[in-house]
C-alpha cells in the first residue's frame, strides 16, 4: 500500500514537472494578440497608395504617348522609305502589350477609370494594332502620291483612268501704227487695230498602265471645242471702221502616247528621277488648207480681212519629246522639277498660203520647243495637298517652204509661254482623287488663264 502511494506520488510529481516545463514552449508558439495600428503606419500606407496611383497615371500617359509616336514614325517612314518595301520598325506590338498590362492591373484594383485611361479606343487616332498602324501609314502616303501623280505617273498602280476638263482664255490686242509723230503729240499716218479673243474647252481621256515597277505607259486622247472672235479696224487709214467675225471648231485633237521610266528611286539625298518619252500624232484638224472667209464692208472697202471658216483642233505635224523629272520629299514639303525638249517633224500640205485667193502646196516645220518647270507642294493631311509651280515653254520660229522653193522662217512664230500654276488635290475615296489646277499666264504668248479639273481613278 505504501509502495503504491509512493509510486502515485512520484508519477504525479513527474506530470507536474512535465507540465511546468512544456508551458513556456506552448506559450512561446501561441500567436500574439493583435495590437492597434499607429498613426505613423497609416500615414505610410496612404503615401504608398498615392505613389502607386501616380505611377499608374504616368504609365497610362506614356502608353498614349507611345501610340502617338508610333503613328508619327510610320507616317514619316511611309514618306521617306516606303518605296523600298522594307518593313518599318515600330512600337506597335509593344504598345498594346503595355496598355493591356496597365488595364489588367487597374482591373485587379477595381479602378475602372484607370483602365479607360490606359487603353484609348482606336477612334481616338492611335494605332492600337499592327493593322491600324499599316492603315495609318497608307493614308499618310495618299496625299504625297496624289502630288507625285501630277508630276509624273505613279509606278505602284496597275491601271489609272483619268478624266479631265480644261478651260482656257486667250485675249490679245494689237495696235499697229504706220506713220510718224508730229510735235510729239499728233500722230500722222495709218492706225490699225486687231483683236483676237479665243475660248477653248478640252476634255482629255487618259490611261496610265503600270507595266512594271519602273515603267508606266500613257495614252492621252483629247477632244476640243474652240470659239474665236476676230476684230479688225483701221485698215486703209480708217480707224473708225471696225469689222468682227466669229468662228468655231471642235472634234478630236492630237493623240499623245508616252512612257515614264524610273531611273533612280528616292534614297537619302538622291531624288526620284524619271525619264519621260513620247510621241504626238497629228490626229486633229490641221490649221493648213482650211477654207477661208473674206469679210468686206459694202459701204467701206477699207475693211477687208480673211478668217478661217473653222478652228483647227491640232497642229498638223508629228512631234517627239523627251524629258526628265525629279521629285524629293522634305517633310512636310514635296519638291519637284522637270525639263524637256520637243522636236517637230516637217510635213507636206496641199496649201500653206495664208492668202485665201491662192493655193500653194508646200512643207511646214514647226519650231522645236524647250520646256522646264519647278515647284513645291505641301501635304496638309492624308487627303489634301497644295502645290505651287512655275512652267515655261520656249518655241523657235516655224519654217515654211513652197513646192520647189527654199525654207523661209515665219516672222513672229516664236513664242515664250510662262505660266504660274496653283493646284489643290483632295482624295475623294480610296480610288479617286479630285485635282484642281489654276494657271495664270505671265507672258503674252501664254493663255490669260486656264482652269482644269482632273479626276484620276486608280483601279
Amino acid at each position: 500500500m505504501q509502495r503504491k502511494m509512493r509510486y502515485g506520488a512520484a508519477a504525479g510529481a513527474t506530470l507536474v514537472a512535465l507540465w511546468g516545463s512544456s508551458t513556456p514552449a506552448l506559450a512561446q508558439n501561441a500567436p500574439a494578440p493583435p495590437r492597434a495600428a499607429s498613426a505613423e503606419d497609416a500615414a505610410d500606407v496612404k503615401a504608398l497608395m498615392a505613389q502607386l496611383e501616380a505611377l499608374k497615371a504616368n504609365y497610362a500617359q506614356e502608353v498614349r504617348r507611345l501610340r502617338e509616336l508610333d503613328v508619327q514614325v510610320q507616317a514619316m517612314q511611309a514618306r521617306l522609305a516606303g518605296k523600298t518595301g522594307a518593313a518599318p520598325i515600330t512600337a506597335t506590338a509593344a504598345v498594346p502589350a503595355a496598355a493591356a498590362a496597365v488595364a489588367a492591373d487597374a482591373a485587379s484594383q477595381g479602378d475602372t477609370s484607370r483602365e479607360g485611361a490606359a487603353a484609348p479606343p482606336p477612334s481616338a487616332g492611335y494605332a492600337s494594332s499592327a493593322a491600324e498602324g499599316q492603315q495609318a501609314k497608307k493614308e499618310s502616303r495618299r496625299s504625297v502620291d496624289d502630288v507625285k501623280q501630277q508630276v509624273r505617273a505613279l509606278f505602284n498602280q496597275r491601271l489609272t483612268i483619268e478624266n479631265s476638263l480644261t478651260y482656257a482664255r486667250y485675249d490679245r490686242k494689237l495696235l499697229t501704227l504706220n506713220g510718224f509723230l508730229a510735235l510729239d503729240a499728233i500722230f500722222l499716218g495709218n492706225i490699225a487695230i486687231e483683236n483676237v479673243e479665243s475660248d477653248s474647252l478640252t476634255y482629255n481621256l487618259a490611261f496610265r498602265w503600270g507595266v512594271s515597277p519602273n515603267l508606266t505607259l500613257n495614252a492621252d486622247i483629247p477632244f476640243l471645242e474652240r470659239k474665236t472672235v476676230y476684230q479688225k479696224g483701221g485698215a486703209g487709214g480708217s480707224a473708225a471702221a471696225i469689222a468682227q467675225e466669229e468662228t468655231n471648231g471642235g472634234g478630236l485633237g492630237d493623240i499623245a502616247l508616252s512612257g515614264n521610266y524610273r531611273l533612280f528611286p528616292e534614297q537619302g539625298k538622291v531624288p526620284e528621277t524619271v525619264l519621260t518619252f513620247g510621241v504626238t500624232a497629228p490626229t486633229g484638224r490641221e490649221p493648213y488648207g482650211v477654207d477661208w472667209k473674206v469679210l468686206e464692208r459694202d459701204d467701206d472697202q477699207f475693211i477687208r480681212f480673211a478668217v478661217p471658216s473653222q478652228q483647227p483642233t491640232g497642229n498638223g505635224v508629228w512631234q517627239g519629246n523627251v524629258g526628265l523629272s525629279a521629285v524629293k520629299t522634305a517633310d512636310p514639303a514635296i519638291l519637284f522639277a522637270n525639263i524637256g525638249y520637243i522636236y517637230s517633224f516637217k510635213r507636206s500640205f496641199d496649201d500653206i498660203d495664208s492668202n485665201p485667193d491662192t493655193v500653194n502646196p508646200g512643207e511646214v516645220r514647226l519650231g522645236n520647243s524647250f520646256y522646264f518647270g519647278a515647284g513645291v507642294a505641301f501635304a496638309f493631311n492624308e487627303r489634301t495637298s497644295l502645290s505651287l509651280s512655275f512652267s515655261d515653254k520656249l518655241s523657235a520660229r516655224a519654217s515654211t517652204r513652197y513646192e520647189n522653193g527654199q525654207w523661209v522662217k515665219v516672222i513672229g512664230s516664236d513664242a515664250n509661254a510662262g505660266t504660274l500654276n496653283i493646284g489643290v488635290t483632295y482624295a475623294l475615296n480610296q480610288h479617286a482623287t479630285l485635282v484642281t489646277l489654276l494657271g495664270v499666264g505671265l507672258t503674252p504668248d501664254a493663255p490669260d488663264f486656264s482652269l482644269a479639273f482632273k479626276v484620276p481613278y486608280m483601279l
